[in-house]
């Protein structure tokens, strides 16, 4: 790597996942450091990552308690309330000990530009790294357009217009940025989640997963509504109604689990089904690299309609096919990786023809993996990554 942004120090602020876990900001942070800059990073503490400071990579990580795990729209102000605090703290904090050039906030929520906004006059430049459409998905979750979505969509414009910059995780994000938060065109940058491939070895994987069944399909992300877990599992009972040589791994943590769980039994699917919950990369590789078919089950919904999703990348990159709904931001990820349901029947039925057709599983497997090597790995967006902050640095 270089020293192009030797001299810079970038604090990143992410709320919703604590570090190394979140796998973009963990990235980006370390393509940031690689390349001649200081990073600081805050964001929550949790059970797995106790620890109020560690250095990682050369990469300083100052985690703050988050007490409240939201799932209703007053626990979330509460949790956002609380984040806040301890963000705001951390920041004069950390600045205080060495001038910061650079804040990135990560949202969700649209809120970290309150941290940023007093730094600005200290001549601080403030980036915004968009993950998620928050009044969207806050419809997602709560299927309500009222105040609090009102709401969502005041703090993305107060976002918007207090970013000097602003990164889109896509294309239909960097017109949200544009159109809806009246950004100047140069002064977005799309970048995507690219997996980094060193990360995720193929490997053959182990059939203890499969549980004595020949075929495994698997899932990996968060367990929350608008991820459409039900919809997979009602799918999924479809599909072993009519064969019972196949198990499901649910890998992946969130607020709907217990939920989730209790659905399965309902459905009497316990036997059938494994929720592994928040695994360790080695063992969410493990899993995935025994799999014969992956699958993304996101309702169609306005926000997961214009949201990329990691896994399909992740899926791709470990020469998987994929069943997932028909949504413009998945479908451009996947293109020939994936079919393309319509709903949960249709679901079911493209699971079937995967599981019963060796060749066309190996052809979109061949074909995924040509494209994430070849155009959306880290390794091509880490290089995007530098050029937009050599514009923000002014270098």
């Amino acid at each position: 790597m270089t020293n192009i942004l030797s001299g810079k120090h970038i604090l990143i602020i992410v709320e919703n996942l604590p570090l190394p876990f979140d796998r973009r900001v963990w990235q980006e942070a370390n393509t940031l450091k690689e390349n001649g800059a200081e990073v600081s990073v805050i964001c929550p503490q949790t059970k797995q990552y106790t620890l109020k400071y560690e250095l990682i990579n050369g990469i300083h990580i100052y985690r703050h308690p988050l007490k409240i795990e939201a799932s209703s729209a007053a626990g979330y102000l509460l949790e956002y309330c609380s984040a806040l605090f301890w963000e705001t703290f951390l920041a004069w904090k950390i600045f205080f000990k060495k001038k910061v050039h650079v804040i990135q906030g990560c949202n969700p929520p649209d809120l970290i530009f309150l941290v940023a906004l007093p730094f600005k006059l200290l001549g601080v430049k403030y980036v915004f790294d968009h993950h998620d459409i928050n009044p969207e998905l806050y419809e997602a979750k709560f299927n309500k357009r009222n105040f609090f979505y009102k709401l969502m969509l005041l703090f993305e414009k107060l976002t918007f217009k207090t970013a000097n910059y602003s990164i889109a995780t896509n294309e239909s994000y960097k017109e949200i940025a544009i159109k809806r938060g009246k950004m100047c065109l140069d002064k977005v940058a799309v970048i995507r989640s690219g997996p980094k491939l060193n990360r995720l070895k193929l490997t053959t994987g182990n059939s203890k997963y499969k549980k004595g069944r020949s075929f495994l399909v698997a899932y990996l992300g968060v367990i929350g509504e608008q991820e459409g877990i039900d919809l997979l599992l009602e799918s999924f009972r479809i599909l072993i109604s009519e064969r019972k040589d196949v198990q499901l791994a649910i890998v992946g943590g969130g607020t709907s689990l217990p939920k989730l769980k209790e659905l399965s039994e309902k459905m009497q699917l316990q036997d059938y089904v494994d929720f592994y919950g928040r695994v360790s990369d080695e063992l969410m590789v493990d899993i995935l690299n025994t799999a014969d078919v992956c699958v993304n089950p996101d309702k169609p919904t306005t926000m997961n309609n214009l949201s990329t999703m990691n896994k399909i990348m992740e899926y791709m990159a470990l020469k998987k096919p994929i069943v997932q709904f028909d949504l413009k931001e998945g479908k451009f990820s996947a293109q020939q990786a994936s079919l393309y349901a319509t709903d949960i029947n249709d679901f079911a039925a493209k699971m079937n023809l995967l599981l019963d057709d060796p060749n066309l599983r190996k052809a979109m497997s061949e074909f995924g993996y040509a494209r994430v090597v070849n155009e959306l790995s880290w390794e091509h967006e880490s290089i995007k990554l530098i050029e937009f902050y050599k514009k923000v640095c002014g270098l």
